[in-house]
């Protein structure tokens, strides 16, 4: 007979969704298991919690053991704790998602073990990815297009100098839906800020480099 007033152990995971921008397409950082279960399947990077840390501080752990990167847009996403979602054990899953610019993360030392995957084809199926680690990457996904309606999280995914049409794109693909540009920008108005530089160096006439305003 079970004895319930026994303690169950629980194991606790702090796992990451770190979303990008490149190449006009939303993208992940994940990482290829090395070990069973799931071994050569595609997760987020993850840890387990330690007693001497807060989750945020795993979170962010998490993200500098995988890409280098420090002091980046991070706030807690989900806790997932479906009984069967880990068949070694009990496992409950307190997720965080991060924002940053591709220009960080290629500058940022990123481990050989990372890659950076279309969100896109993710939600379609491919490719193959452990635990339920697929449904979390859609709920970050339908979180990202919330959230860019009433905050500035677009910003997280530009340089600190921008263009406009650079952060409407942002915009759109968060979105997913095309916005018009005179719209866009008498919405964004009150965010930025003319730089007094020029982004130069390209096909196209010089364009007007902006930052976001602190408002502060």
């Amino acid at each position: 007979m079970k004895n319930n007033s026994s303690h169950q152990k629980i194991s606790v995971a702090v796992d990451v969704l770190l979303f990008t921008i490149e190449d006009d397409k939303l993208k992940i950082v994940l990482v290829k298991r090395k070990e069973k279960p799931f071994k050569g399947s595609f997760a987020l990077p993850g840890v387990s919690l330690r007693e001497s840390e807060t989750l945020k501080e795993a979170a962010e752990r998490s993200v500098r053991e995988r890409t280098g990167l420090k002091n980046i847009f991070l706030e807690q996403l989900y806790t997932f704790g479906e009984l069967e979602r880990d068949p070694r054990s009990r496992t409950v899953s307190v997720t965080y998602y991060a924002l940053t610019d591709p220009g960080k993360l290629d500058a940022s030392g990123t481990d050989d073990g990372v890659s950076l995957i279309s969100v896109d084809e993710i939600l379609k199926g491919d490719p193959e990815l452990a635990f339920d680690h697929r449904d979390i990457i859609e709920y970050g996904r339908k979180r990202l297009s919330g959230k860019v309606n009433y905050s500035d999280i677009a910003f997280e995914f530009v340089p600190e100098e921008f263009t406009l049409p650079q952060l409407q794109r942002v915009y759109e693909i968060l979105l997913g839906e095309s916005l018009y540009k005179a719209n866009f920008r008498k919405m964004i108005s009150p965010l930025v800020e003319e730089t007094g530089n020029m982004l130069t160096g390209m096909a196209h006439r010089p364009s007007k480099l902006y930052r976001r305003k602190n408002n502060n």
